[in-house]
């Protein structure tokens, strides 16, 4: 099996996580949190990532309600899937993202403690759950 990276986002309207993950081990790595000041800049520091990460796949959260539902944010994280794809010549594919932001509060406060949970921290743990969920997704099909 040939080895290629991923890169995936936990879209929000002031932070997006950003993670990176392999498909060998499916697993995936935190990178970095981006605050969202304006769209020129936010896709300044996406473009960096992508050109040091050279990822084949990027995995956007669509934000779902527990009833699977598509929350208010959903087609705005849709519309990002869709300038990544056009922007960068990515493929995008959307993945749940029901409870990841939970869960990545929960791994950090039992691994760190409370004083751990930043914005920033949770975000890019968020973005490297979504990813992990989408490796865990595909090896099922």
């Amino acid at each position: 099996m040939k080895k290629f990276l991923f890169i995936s986002f936990d879209f929000g309207e002031k932070n997006i996580g950003v993670a990176i993950g392999q498909n060998i081990t499916n697993t995936a790595t935190p990178i970095t949190n981006l605050r969202i000041k304006n769209k020129i800049d936010l896709f300044k520091n996406i473009e960096k990532i992508i050109k040091d990460w050279n990822p084949k796949v990027a995995i956007v959260g669509l934000p779902l309600n527990m009833n699977g539902t598509e929350q208010k944010i959903g087609e705005k994280s849709k519309r990002f899937s869709e300038s990544l794809r056009k922007e960068f010549n990515i493929t995008t594919i959307m993945q749940d993202e029901r409870l990841t932001s939970i869960e990545a509060k929960e791994r950090i406060f039992l691994r760190k403690g409370y004083r751990y949970l930043t914005c920033e921290r949770i975000n890019s743990l968020s973005a490297s759950i979504i990813l992990e969920n989408w490796f865990n997704k595909i090896q099922k099909i």
